[in-house]
């Protein structure tokens, strides 16, 4: 019968350990470096935030403040001021509205529905808009304001 001397096995044997053993060590060895970039990657990432809150211009802000307030006049206030200045003028309000399909054959389609109104009148859209450019505005307000 073959036997393997047990000097070669022991040889056979510490080599296949310590070769497993190094290519667990140098699976560690990259997963440290991976976590040691991604630390590397975030600080920088953190400091380019942080110069970017720290960043200061007079007429950025005001150009930002104007923006909205002209949007606001524009979109929410005009409106309402010809409509009562001119309350004869028609105001025509578009809504989306499900046509729904026949069974399973057709799909459900969105179509715009418009109506037309008279007088002074809010529509959603003046509401949803005017609370996204508030909500834009002093939200950036604020968030400028917690500095440390």
């Amino acid at each position: 019968m073959f036997s393997i001397p047990t000097e070669l096995a022991t040889l056979l044997g510490s080599s296949l350990l310590g070769g497993v053993m190094k290519l667990i060590a140098l699976g560690q060895e990259a997963k440290r470096r991976e976590r040691l970039y991604t630390l590397e990657a975030l600080s920088k990432q953190a400091s380019i935030i942080e110069q970017a809150r720290r960043y200061e211009n007079w007429g950025f802000q005001w150009t930002r403040r104007a923006i909205a307030l002209l949007a606001v006049l524009a979109i929410v206030v005009l409106p309402k001021v010809v409509a009562v200045w001119m309350p004869d003028l028609p105001v025509f309000v578009g809504y989306p509205e499900l046509d729904e399909g026949f069974l399973f054959f057709t799909s459900d389609v969105e179509k715009i529905r418009w109506v037309e109104l008279r007088g002074l009148t809010l529509t959603p859209l003046d509401t949803h808009l005017l609370s996204a450019i508030i909500g834009l505005y002093f939200g950036g307000s604020l968030a400028g304001h917690n500095r440390v």
